[in-house]
């Protein structure tokens, strides 16, 4: 009998790390840094409300770092409760 730290030959496979890991832009998820980047350039150079549109995407950014630091896959979590019913049907 093998200790279980022996490895059999041929049933060993190198992982890499990007499968393993989450895709992120900028730290936070992808589709919620494609989603918070165009809206604050929609606002501030689309409707030249830059004053709101700059600031509210920087402060959407870092709150979104915060909880991506905690949870990886919050906002996959958000999208799945907002396409719930909102009651359960019997």
């Amino acid at each position: 009998m093998t200790p279980s730290t022996d490895k059999i030959e041929g049933f060993e496979v190198p992982l890499h790390l990007s499968l393993t890991q989450p895709v992120l832009l900028g730290g936070v998820p992808r589709a919620f840094g494609i989603l918070n980047g165009t809206t604050a350039l929609v606002l501030g150079m689309g409707l030249h409300v830059w004053w709101l549109g700059f600031p509210l995407g920087i402060v959407l950014h870092a709150a979104a770092l915060v909880l991506t630091r905690h949870d990886p896959d919050w906002f996959e979590i958000f999208r799945s409760h907002i396409k719930q019913p909102t009651w359960l049907e019997s």
